[in-house]
């Protein structure tokens, strides 16, 4: 009969209709007054197996939390769900922790939030007493273990308090405890007739890879340029290092901040409540600092440096994706990071020195594994991954998708023919001089009679460009985009006088491939955007972040879906009652107008019927001009159509003689050698490389150009 209630309040508060995996037998656990530790992965839905509970007792549900921020957070969301919670901790002011501490005695509220050291003050005891309470709930219990990632004295006294509520039942959670770890726990809380319940510690929908930590700097600023709208963290081992990363980004034109413990309480608050709220995209932080980061749409995690434990880069990989939607993390590894985590342990004492130096060593083999990356992850927290691969969602099994081989041969002619030409020439003109290319310009130069001139027929232009990107990338070459020039570094120089294997790819990476999640439409993310942008207003109206108003994954489901009415709109999951009085109306004339939208403006989204007219018409010699005025649409949306034309396997007559007439020969070259480094799939990015001076309609012809050539 209680979990009807349970489901019914899933239902009707929290908008979800069904449980997710281990939810119901937490909640049941609980809800039969059993001492409970739950490990379940970050994004899992670990705060419901408290929440859910806490509508269902008669007394008051305490969550012990580490974070400030954290609790914050979840303060802001229950609020927004009609929920009575409130917290206790030293960032209130003096007249709001006594409100907040009447509304308890008052018994006018059914979860409370404290910090550990708050909940061991007398003042808090006391007042606790004064009220039933039926559940202590202990997040980031794995703080209570010495063997721990973030260990903190304060957990270890909190089972010393446990007898003065003899009613109350004990949860523990956790998203990282390896075997040893949880033992710790039910030890240390005194759990005596208890259940254990853990989850997978797969995150499926996070991607995984690891790179050499070559020029760290240049690595990360390619990365974000790839990713520019797409909010992430990068985590860095020192200070210094968050702010002057932190400085070098805002100097590129990256919206970033810092976070580390150095900084003043406003600072970091101002900080992270700019990330929750969408108004800077990055946040640079300390590994050693824990953040209360509870932001569904983290798209990335970016090591600048190593995490200092395995618990530790899961726990900070965690934070990325809390909405299921794909997220990428990203690790630099380099041995003298190692080096120097092996240096600084010297100091510390032989027992704490032992378990940092298995971390270590765990951590290593990770990063050093050839197979699935998910197989060392896993294992580590005693889980047996089942299956031999990921699909593609690590860069081994990625490597073995996109068929990944011995490149060195390719390699050696690529750089050898970067010697051969001085170091003056870009990757163009290499991969034309390899492919054994007609231009005037080789034949000027006398680069036909080089030893490397037409000796890599074996690849496609496309597959040179290829190789050319990943020898930049691990090393071989520094490429200066602005000279369109390639310069062999020390590396580079060294494997041409002695060659080995390098392992490489010879075709796209399979994300770059679909760079648009589950297959969306143009239109449907357009319309996302829209409704993204109505939830900003009403979170800046209120002061909140945006998920706080609706989630990510709702606001998917909701472009998805299309609802015109409220029946509509309140089978969106997340979506409950309360939250279609507050914003239902608004949010469903918004999308009305924006499907309208959709349907009216068929030229953004052509049928095949049209882009293959406008194609063979533009093959028969119709100037583009006049195809606009035919079917009347832009000049620009023509573009777009032959885009289409070449991407279903046409072929386009004459295009190089329209790209070189309109942009001429030198403009030509520095865009294809952009695209050749870069991709040609996201315009946006080129734009703001080349800084505006060439426009989005010259850059969409050089595209066809490019396409039409490979």
């Amino acid at each position: 009969m209680v979990m009807v209630k349970a489901k019914s309040i899933l239902k009707n508060k929290f908008g979800y209709q069904e449980f997710r995996s281990l939810q119901e037998e937490v909640i049941n656990n609980v809800l039969t007054k059993k001492d409970t530790l739950a490990i379940m992965p970050t994004g899992g839905g670990k705060s419901l197996c408290y929440q859910i509970p806490a509508l269902i007792f008669e007394g008051l549900t305490v969550v012990i939390s580490p974070l400030i921020s954290l609790m914050k957070d979840q303060v802001e969301q229950l609020d927004e769900l009609n929920i009575d919670a409130i917290f206790l901790n030293s960032s209130l002011k003096k007249r709001d922790y006594q409100k907040n501490s009447d509304l308890v005695r008052d018994k006018k509220v059914k979860l409370l939030y404290l910090a550990p050291e708050t909940y061991m003050m007398e003042a808090t005891q006391t007042l606790l007493k004064s009220v039933r309470v039926d559940c202590i709930t202990i997040d980031e219990a794995h703080c209570v273990s010495e063997w721990g990632h973030d260990f903190r004295p304060e957990y270890m006294k909190i089972s010393s308090t446990r007898e003065h509520f003899p009613d109350a039942v004990c949860l523990a959670l956790t998203a990282t405890a390896t075997p040893r770890v949880q033992d710790d726990i039910i030890s240390s809380l005194q759990f005596k007739v208890y259940d254990k319940f853990l989850a997978s510690f797969d995150r499926p929908n996070l991607f995984l890879k690891v790179i050499p930590k070559v020029d760290p700097l240049k690595q990360t600023v390619d990365y974000l340029s790839k990713n520019r709208k797409k909010p992430g963290i990068i985590y860095c081992f020192k200070r210094k290092q968050v702010e002057t990363l932190c400085e070098e980004l805002q100097a590129l034109g990256f919206s970033a901040r810092p976070y580390h413990a150095g900084l003043s309480d406003k600072d970091r608050e101002t900080n992270q409540e700019l990330f929750l709220k969408d108004e800077i995209q990055i946040i640079v932080a300390t590994i050693a600092f824990g953040m209360g980061i509870n932001k569904p749409n983290v798209r990335f995690v970016v090591h600048f440096d190593l995490p200092k434990s395995m618990e530790s880069y899961y726990q900070e990989i965690g934070r990325a994706g809390r909405d299921g939607l794909r997220s990428e993390c990203l690790l630099l590894f380099s041995y003298t990071d190692i080096a120097k985590f092996k240096y600084l342990l010297k100091k510390k004492e032989e027992k704490e020195r032992n378990i940092a130096e298995k971390q270590i060593d765990s951590l290593v083999e990770y990063l050093e594994y050839q197979n699935c990356r998910r197989g060392p992850l896993l294992k580590y927290f005693g889980e047996t991954f089942e299956k031999t691969r990921c699909n593609g969602y690590c860069d081994n099994c990625l490597s073995q998708i996109t068929g990944d081989a011995d490149i060195s041969e390719y390699a050696y002619k690529y750089l050898y023919c970067v010697k051969e030409t001085g170091e003056e020439y870009g990757l163009s003109y290499i991969t034309n001089l390899l492919r054994g290319s007609k231009e005037d310009i080789i034949f000027k130069n006398g680069h036909d009679d080089l030893n490397s001139y037409n000796t890599g027929k074996s690849l496609q232009r496309n597959q040179w460009s290829i190789v050319a990107r990943q020898l930049v990338e691990k090393g071989f070459l520094n490429w200066d985009q602005k000279k369109d020039k390639l310069e062999l570094t020390a590396k580079g120089i060294a494997f041409i006088h002695k060659q080995y294997a390098i392992d490489g790819r010879l075709s796209e990476e399979a994300e770059d491939k679909s760079q648009n999640d589950n297959g969306k439409a143009k239109s449907t993310e357009e319309i996302f955007a829209g409704l993204n942008e109505l939830r900003k207003e009403y979170a800046d109206d209120q002061g909140i972040p945006p998920y706080a108003v609706i989630t990510e994954e709702s606001l998917h489901e909701l472009s998805k879906m299309l609802p015109k009415d409220k029946e509509e709109f309140l089978s969106v999951p997340g979506i409950t009652e309360f939250k279609y009085k507050k914003y239902g109306v608004d949010f469903i004339k918004k999308i009305i107008k924006l499907a309208k939208l959709k349907t009216d403006d068929d030229e953004r989204n052509p049928d095949n019927n049209k882009f293959i007219q406008i194609g063979e018409k533009y093959n028969k010699g119709m100037p583009i001009r006049e195809i606009a005025e035919e079917f009347d649409i832009k000049y620009s949306l023509v573009l777009d159509n032959l885009y289409h034309y070449i991407q279903s396997g046409g072929k386009l007559n004459k295009i190089d003689w329209l790209a070189l007439r309109i942009l001429g020969k030198e403009t030509l070259d520095k865009v294809t050698a952009t695209f050749d480094a870069m991709g040609c799939q996201n315009l946006e990015n080129v734009l703001e490389h080349f800084e505006g001076n060439i426009g989005i309609d010259h850059l969409k012809i050089i595209r066809l150009y490019y396409l039409n050539e490979n």
